[in-house]
């Protein structure tokens, strides 16, 4: 049989071009009546009424789509088994890569002016027409639509439903409280057309319903929708959605790469699983897509100052709760996780509350009733959170991290320790949870630019609501990519991406240091100079892969350079100096470009000194347009970074008694793998139930057997270790 992989893709609110052939199938030892979706890939179109015919042979196989855009191959449904079958018959038709689908999910006002969108609107196509997004097609890869809410139904103009199989895409409505919104408050951003005022308010919209009831949907489903965005001739399509995978050469990324190679722009949500770095996940990662991370419109921010000292806590809003200053210094009290018999002292005071076992409202709720004026929720992990509430809360209540909740625990014991929370407004800083590259394996620069993605108020079903995330700020880029297009219409994916990068707004932290080129791309997009940009260069940022890291090691890349001005303009390039001592440039000489005229040239970044292993060196050239400065970001790995080994680590209980199943990630392979079980209270190691070494790359899935023998929750732990490096996913199971 030929050798092919199964590739899972898991749910996210964002792997350098690896053939399957790698790949040995693992064996089969899931539920073999299981009935699962699996997306097909061939070398070979396949003939659509023999495979029909083919698919007779067996009980449960369906035929759900066919692909002849994105991807070459079908998607079918039915049992593991007679899959496997399938695939055994049919060696000859040149099956290259088998699939699974599993779920995907979803992953204003005030930030519409911020990215100059409004000003935008003060120019002029070649038509004489003001820049709205007339006449651009978008499509929009979501939930659905509201398309009769009036800020949006005057510029709906089709699309389809991949969940009811129908021509309405409309959101699903109240549903055992799997309704969605999604959808509607994305499309607004990009397209809304009435009291609300989107970023091309006359676009084209086109909605595909490929995400159902709670936001899920499974992967062949949002294949082929882009299928039909293609067949639609949509100009650029939106997917605010991901998975927790941080690889390139999955189904949906190599669909977007295609069709940005056939001319339509692909915007994607680089997730919503940051601060860290190596969070951004699928389809985020495709490498011809705009990846956007979200960064702060002009906002209100929190702080908590302790005992009026300088230096304050950051403080981060939980979504249901109005935000309150509290200027008057109040007394701290340690509220331990927010049980009721745990805030008898809190009365009159701030409760402090570690984050955990209640919800959020539970905690609130509890510390209200007993008389608190205000709760803190520190985290029970390292790094920020933002919480959500339905209910409505009349004290100020905010999240904070673990390791500023652990020193207020510790400035409690001194009773005389007070508090104050106040606001300062900032803007254009990374949102704590936009997810950051770089990506695994080709090291690529991602996300690409950075947009506003918190407080974005948008439409919804019957209403209006402000949401955050990086799916809020996706649809602000295809929304500028829409204006841009309106402007140039014979500009393609390659164009529009370099004049977003090109023209954005370096982002820099609260000290002024400004954030790696993997957390921000180039910066946060700034729309009406995009439009007045007169240079392009592509590609507009520089990943140049890895080295050893030895002494005169170089790296090169292939620029282009095009003067798209009405005048000659002289060029000239030079680095940041940010890497003096590690690095140096070999760059072009000056050169002019006459109008219209484009040169192509080669830069090449060589190691000055040896460099220790585990490095990521990132930086900015800086391209001259006669006087004016361009900046382009690069990067390189020196020797093997400390990626994560492990990624998408899931475990549930398998079909028999004392049985698990797991799946796991491997994002660089590792030379040796396992999976341990602990007892989760006393955290005591029970076994060692998997294990393997020299693992190539991709996925692993396998059914263990369980030596635990009384019911009762442990622990499955699934590791990898590769060059010193060890990496750990765990996960909570319930043992039958």
């Amino acid at each position: 049989m030929k050798k092919w992989i199964i590739l899972l893709l898991l749910s996210m609110c964002v792997i350098t071009s690896v053939s399957a052939h790698e790949f040995e199938l693992p064996p089969l030892k899931w539920d073999q009546s299981e009935e699962i979706v699996a997306i097909i890939e061939t070398k070979d179109e396949m003939d659509v009424a023999t495979l029909k015919e083919n698919l007779k042979k067996y009980d449960t196989l369906r035929l759900r789509f066919t692909f002849t855009e994105v991807l070459n191959g079908f998607s079918i449904k039915g049992s593991r088994k007679e899959l496997q079958n399938f695939v055994d018959q049919n060696e000859t038709a040149s099956i290259t890569t088998i699939s699974e689908a599993r779920e995907y999910k979803i992953s204003g006002e005030g930030s519409i002016p911020f990215v100059g969108a409004i000003r935008a609107r003060g120019y002029f196509d070649e038509q004489g027409r003001r820049l709205t997004g007339k006449g651009v097609k978008v499509g929009i890869i979501d939930t659905g639509m509201d398309y009769h809410h009036r800020d949006l139904s005057i510029n709906y103009k089709g699309g389809k439903d991949f969940i009811d199989k129908d021509d309405e895409p409309m959101e699903t409505g109240t549903r055992n409280h799997y309704s969605t919104i999604h959808g509607t408050h994305v499309a607004g951003v990009i397209g809304a057309n009435g009291s609300l005022q989107g970023m091309a308010p006359g676009a084209d919209l086109y909605i595909y319903r490929a995400l159902g009831p709670g936001g899920r949907g499974t992967t062949d489903q949002v294949v082929a929708a882009i299928e039909q965005a293609v067949k639609d001739k949509v100009d650029i399509v939106n997917l605010s959605l991901g998975s927790d995978i941080n690889g390139p050469d999955l189904p949906l990324s190599k669909a977007l790469d295609y069709i940005a190679r056939k001319g339509i722009i692909p915007v994607t949500a680089s997730g919503n699983s940051g601060p860290k770095a190596w969070t951004i996940g699928t389809p985020g990662t495709s490498k011809k897509s705009i990846s956007v991370g979200a960064s702060t419109p002009p906002m209100d921010i929190p702080y908590l100052v302790v005992n009026k000292e300088k230096k304050p806590i950051d403080l981060y809003p939980i979504k249901g709760v109005k935000q309150q200053k509290m200027h008057q210094g109040m007394l701290i009290e340690d509220g331990g996780i927010g049980k009721v018999e745990e805030l008898t002292k809190v009365r009159g005071k701030i409760a402090l509350i570690k984050r955990g076992v209640l919800t959020f409202e539970e905690k609130i709720k509890h510390a209200m009733d007993a008389g608190a004026k205000g709760v803190l929720i520190y985290n029970n992990t390292d790094g920020p959170f933002m919480g959500v509430v339905e209910e409505t809360f009349h004290i100020p209540a905010y999240t904070m991290t673990k390791k500023a909740g652990n020193k207020l625990i510790e400035k409690i014991k001194d009773q005389t320790t007070k508090v104050e929370i106040q606001f300062k407004e900032e803007k254009d800083r990374l949102a704590p949870f936009s997810s950051k590259g770089p990506v695994t394996v080709n090291w690529l620069i991602k996300p690409d630019v950075t947009a506003p993605g918190m407080g974005i108020n948008s439409t919804i079903p019957g209403g209006y609501l402000a949401l955050q995330g990086t799916s809020m700020a996706a649809p602000h880029v295809a929304g500028a990519a829409a204006i841009l297009k309106q402007a140039n219409p014979n500009w393609g994916p390659e164009e529009i991406k370099s004049a977003l990068m090109l023209s954005a707004k370096s982002l820099y932290k609260s000290k002024g240091k400004p954030y790696k080129v993997y957390e921000q791309g180039a910066g946060r997009i700034q729309l009406e100079e995009a439009l007045k940009l007169e240079t392009l260069v592509t590609p507009a940022s520089i990943s140049l892969g890895q080295v050893k890291g030895s002494s005169n090691d170089f790296l090169e890349k292939k620029l282009r350079i095009q003067n798209n001005g009405k005048h000659r303009k002289k060029y000239s390039l030079k680095d940041d100096n940010t890497n003096k001592k590690d690095l140096r440039w070999e760059l072009p000489l000056s050169f002019t470009l006459q109008p219209g005229e484009s040169k192509e040239i080669i830069v090449r970044a060589i190691l000055k000194t040896r460099l220790k292993n585990e490095m990521l060196i990132d930086g900015h050239l800086i391209l001259m347009e006669n006087s004016k400065p361009y900046s382009i970001p690069y990067l390189f790995a020196v020797g093997e970074p400390n990626y994560p080994r492990v990624m998408g680590f899931v475990a549930v209980p398998g079909d028999s008694n004392r049985t698990m199943r797991y799946q796991v990630y491997l994002p660089g392979g590792a030379e040796e793998f396992g999976v341990a079980l602990f007892d989760s209270e006393t955290l005591k190691f029970i076994a060692l139930v998997d294990q393997k070494r020299n693992v190539g790359r991709g996925y692993i899935e396998n059914e263990v057997n369980l030596p635990y023998k009384r019911k009762s929750s442990i622990y499955a732990i699934a590791f990898a270790r590769k060059k010193g490096a060890e990496d750990y996913q765990k996960t909570l199971i319930k043992v039958k």
